[in-house]
């Protein structure tokens, strides 16, 4: 018979040792956590406290969508801004504030932020496209004419409206700035996993996303997501933002977007992502003057991606951001800020389309 207390002395000293690993893991997590949260931020930037006028615009199928209006009416186009997986129309903080001279809009894609949700089951990027056509009816009505903006999901955003409605490009839609996107190519997995398994873990995903956001596994989830603060903090500053220095404030205010959307929203438009190909629709963005803006060390749609979507628009510009990762909009807001009135500027030399 085996010595009982040889067992437990050596199941004492694995459990002490898993304690112990886990006890250092939380420590180290809590000392990179404060003297990350330690180094100075911005001084006196309210993140998320910039407003416009509110508008509620219905989509096709009835969801009311958050919109809000910024800059004079008498300006002679209006840029839409469409935001990204997870995020809300907050992200665009620096692009509210600096582009103030120009009439600014801004919505919440549906079931992010102040938006309705959709019905049980359904999201698509398909159905984010024909919810941009909406807003762009009741926001930019009649001649003038509008520049679309997107990051990330927003940037698909924009791809799926000019497959479904070619006809505004050219016409209503003059231009278009896509910034940390890309067309295709995401179910091959993202920078951030480890390469050896990165097929493998993209394929389980939708998944492992789906299970997460049922029944009781989702009061479970949103429960740790809740709690695990410094986590929460860590990874995204790892994946959100490139090496370089960013205040702790940014990167608390990106994770406190994405911890505010709901688990179930997660899934469904990660999956939707991963699916997503939107290759068919380049040749219509060709039409009007594009930019396509990449960070480097983008670690959640792989760089390679963006130059190969700048590539395949005909005559898009590639604007690139060394060091920078994939929250280009709040990590580097001056490039993010000097493409998109640069691509307004070359649309108005270019002379303005009028609307059919």
């Amino acid at each position: 018979m085996a010595n009982w207390r040889r067992i437990t002395g050596t199941a004492g000293l694995v459990v002490g040792a898993t304690v112990a690993g886990a006890g250092a893991v939380v420590a180290a997590e809590r000392i990179a956590v404060n003297r990350l949260r330690g180094r100075a931020g911005p001084a006196g930037e309210a993140f998320g406290s910039l407003r416009g006028l509110e508008l509620t615009v219905l989509a096709e199928d009835g969801v009311p969508l958050h919109v809000e209006i910024n800059g004079p009416d008498t300006a002679a186009m209006t840029i839409i801004f469409c935001h990204g997986y997870t995020l809300n129309q907050d992200c665009w903080h620096f692009q509210r504030r600096d582009l103030a001279d120009h009439r600014l809009v801004f919505w919440d894609q549906r079931d992010h932020g102040r938006s309705g949700r959709s019905a049980a089951g359904s999201g698509s990027i398909g159905q984010l496209g024909t919810d941009l056509k909406a807003v762009i009816d009741a926001t930019a009505p009649g001649a003038g004419p509008v520049v679309l903006v997107g990051h990330s999901m927003g940037g698909m955003t924009i791809m799926a409206l000019a497959g479904q409605y070619p006809g505004l490009f050219g016409t209503k839609v003059a231009g278009a700035v896509l910034i940390s996107t890309a067309a295709r190519g995401l179910d091959s997995g993202s920078p951030w996993m480890p390469a050896p398994i990165r097929p493998a873990l993209a394929r389980a995903l939708p998944a492992v996303l789906s299970g997460a956001a049922k029944g009781k596994r989702a009061i479970l989830v949103e429960r740790g997501r809740r709690v695990s603060t410094d986590l929460a903090f860590l990874t995204t500053r790892l994946i959100g933002f490139g090496d370089g220095d960013v205040s702790p404030d940014t990167v608390a205010f990106l994770e406190q977007m994405i911890r505010d959307t709901p688990i179930e929203v997660v899934a469904r438009f990660g999956e939707a992502l991963l699916a997503c190909d939107m290759r068919d629709s380049l040749p219509v963005l060709g039409t009007v003057p594009a930019t396509v803006v990449v960070g480097e060390k983008d670690r959640l749609i792989a760089a390679r991606l963006g130059i190969e979507l700048a590539a395949e628009i005909p005559g898009a510009q590639l604007v690139w951001a060394p060091g920078a990762g994939h929250a280009l909009i709040l990590e580097r807001p001056d490039l993010v800020n000097r493409a998109i009135t640069e691509l307004v500027a070359r649309v108005a030399g270019g002379g303005l389309p009028q609307s059919a």
